[in-house]
């Protein structure tokens, strides 16, 4: 047998998928993350799987490596070449004051310190033309430099190279040629656009991943193939496709979000399945929970990220599927400020030590230790019973939790640990409200798609919080990420500078500048996946004449001069509250999607299917002081086939994740196994 494999590395599990196209068999396994050598990890999960390497013919595979990396600051130590003059462009960004009423407002420091920054004579005017030809000679000066400083990678970036590449090329050639052991990268090979500031920030936080991923990725390479994988290595790239390892390699900021864009793949197609138009995709994980939109069957990819927030962070620009992250996961601390103020997170017991519960000397308590003793998992059942849970640590842990705020002996733990999901539940439900209401949009008209190991625990009180009537859960929550990564295609984004007022004859400038990005992006997919068929969708970046902030609207017919205006006035009236049709609208960028279609499993062989089984059983479950403990019955997931269909409250088992239906609520399965929870409106259940 020969398996597509997918695998995930998350902050606290590594999820692998495997699946055999022939045989329309799947298998799924999770392992602890091992943060001293990810591999490890990966290779465990291919044993617990009962799969070798050698049975691969695929590997497509998601990180958390890039963000952590900008996070923590635990980069390379990267230098910047760039135009005389422009040295401090890092540090003047741009001049807004994101939190106008912090008094200490402070941006974080540059990824690249002033002293490793380095100019160089160069100049280009903004219609490309050499002012000032590249003093090539001081190349060889910068360059003795920078080995003396013993720096790992380099940044180049010269002025309006956005107009003219020739002298950045140029320049990063000849680094290449005199530091050969030094990681080179320059601008324009991650964007052709013209934002002098967010260019550079680029081009810095490539050169600040870049040895790190490239080690990573061309090791992981290496390590399987010495145990006898001879398919294809792909990553997951921020933009919802696949990127070759070679692309990865020179472009690593494209990954800043890899690790949970893969559940956002997957629920686009289970979306597209099943006929939804509109979902909220929801990711509860062990470290952070996650959500993004998808709207008339489509994600929104973003063309600039920031990373660590936009107020204090620095931003990316590279195209990102809109997603919010926020600090609850399973292994989200539960924790009291000086003024016994209840917090949950965004510090994350994560895999090493973990949850109390887990017994891996964990002593602070966190949302899985709460949900634990509320009833809610089952502690000989937890990843099919490969982790037993230690209840009574969870129980201590929570009960030292509540003994500075008053609340003694059993009924002040439950209502400690209760607490703890219900402030989870906000913070998670501020998240969704981010993606949709601050968006123009009502999440009551939304199905939420939960998944995730704690997202199906957690959904159904989210969406009575949120007023969201329809709960999805497809088949191995758990390890849906990695499933969403087998559902990928591959693909290549492509921007370039356009301005120009929206006319007829800027339009035929238009056709043309896309014939080009065309070209460019089928042959590099043919290259990279030996793509035969690629796939376009085009979209334009649009203001009014004069402002500022730009909308991106679709564009597939450029002669459409009407649709593209009806697009553009329609989100901004959305965005906005009104539009002006008499205002002339002009031209910012255009932006080229190129896509090639990868071998799909197909969705209704990926269900685990077990055999009828013996019914029901009970547990007790604790529903918050309205209700106290209830009597739950509790399925096992495999042995419910479509049509079943029940009412809460109820606890459905699997491996990876566990869902809770409350006691108001009804659940049915669906034509694909998914788990379709009709939520009611009482919010004492939650």
């Amino acid at each position: 047998m020969s398996y597509a494999v997918a695998v995930d590395i998350g902050g606290t599990f590594t999820d692998l998928v495997g699946y055999d196209h022939v045989n329309r068999r799947v298998v799924y396994t999770k392992s602890a993350t091992t943060y001293g050598d990810f591999v490890a990890g990966i290779l465990d999960c291919f044993a617990k799987a009962g799969l070798t390497p050698e049975q691969a013919n695929s590997l497509n595979h998601g990180t958390t490596l890039v963000i952590n990396a900008f996070i923590q600051r635990r980069g390379a130590k990267a230098a910047l070449v760039t135009t005389k003059g422009f040295r401090d462009l890092l540090e003047i960004a741009r001049a807004n004051r994101p939190d106008p009423f912090d008094l200490h407002y402070r941006r974080d420091e540059p990824l690249i310190p002033r002293s490793l920054r380095l100019e160089v004579a160069e100049r280009i005017d903004t219609n490309g033309a050499v002012v000032e030809p590249l003093d090539v000679e001081a190349l060889e000066e910068i360059a003795a430099q920078l080995r003396r400083l013993e720096v790992e990678s380099v940044a180049v970036f010269f002025m309006n190279s956005f107009a003219n590449p020739a002298h950045e090329e140029l320049a990063a050639a000849r680094l290449r040629e005199l530091l050969p052991d030094v990681y080179i990268t320059h601008s324009t090979d991650l964007t052709r656009e013209w934002y002098e500031y967010e260019r550079t920030s680029t081009a810095a936080a490539n050169a600040y991943v870049g040895p790190q991923v490239a080690r990573y990725v061309r090791q992981l390479e290496t390590d399987m193939k010495d145990r006898g994988f001879s398919g294809s290595l792909f990553m997951m790239g921020s933009n919802g496709g696949l990127l070759s390892v070679e692309r990865t390699c020179r472009q690593p900021v494209a990954l800043v979000e890899s690790g949970p864009i893969g559940g956002c793949i997957g629920a686009g197609a289970y979306a597209e399945a099943l006929g939804f138009k509109n979902l909220v995709a929801f990711d509860m994980g062990g470290t952070t929970a996650k959500c993004a939109l998808v709207e008339n069957g489509r994600f929104n990819v973003e063309s600039i990220y920031y990373a660590g927030g936009y107020v204090q962070g620095f931003p990316i620009k590279s195209p990102v599927i809109d997603i919010v992250e926020v600090g609850s996961g399973g292994g989200s601390v539960a924790w009291l400020d000086p003024l016994n103020r209840l917090h949950v997170g965004p510090r994350s017991a994560g895999s090493t030590p973990g949850p109390v519960c887990y017994g891996r000397g964990g002593v602070e308590a966190t949302v899985t230790d709460a949900n634990l003793v509320l009833g809610r998992l089952n502690a000989d059942r937890f990843l099919g019973g490969e982790l037993k849970l230690d209840t009574e640590g969870a129980r201590r842990a929570i009960a030292a939790l509540a003994e500075p705020l008053g609340y003694a002996g059993e009924s002040g733990m439950l209502r400690m640990a209760d607490g703890v999901l219900s402030l989870a539940t906000i913070i998670m439900a501020g998240a969704i409200r981010q993606v949709s209401v601050e968006h123009g949009l009502d999440p009551r008209d939304f199905v939420l798609f939960s998944y995730g190991g704690g997202g199906p625990l957690h959904a159904a009180a989210l969406a009575r919080e949120l007023s969201i009537p329809v709960v999805v859960i497809p088949p191995a929550p758990g390890n849906f990420s990695a499933v969403g990564m087998l559902l990928a295609d591959a693909r290549i984004d492509l921007s370039t500078t356009f301005t120009g007022v929206l006319s007829e004859g800027v339009m035929a400038a238009v056709q043309s500048a896309f014939g080009k990005m065309e070209s460019e992006a089928a042959a590099s997919l043919q290259k990279e996946f030996g793509a035969q068929e690629v796939f376009f969708e085009r979209y334009v970046e649009m203001r009014y004449l004069g402002q500022r902030h730009n909308i991106k609207v679709p564009a597939m017919d450029v002669g459409d001069l009407a649709a593209i205006r009806s697009a553009f006035e329609h989100d901004y009236k959305r965005r906005y509250g009104h539009a002006d049709a008499k205002n002339p609208a002009e031209l910012q960028a255009l932006h080229l999607t190129a896509l090639a279609r990868q071998r799909r499993p197909d969705l209704a062989s990926l269900p685990q299917i077990g055999g009828p089984g013996d019914g029901p059983s009970s547990r007790r479950i604790y529903f918050g002081d309205a209700n106290g403990f209830l009597n739950a019955d509790v399925y096992e997931r495999s042995a419910l086939a479509p049509g079943f269909c029940a009412n809460g409250p109820a606890v459905i088992e699997e491996y990876g994740s566990t869902t809770l239906v409350g006691p108001h609520d009804r659940f049915e399965i669906g034509p694909l196994r998914e788990i379709r929870i009709h939520c009611s409106t009482k919010r004492e259940t939650i």
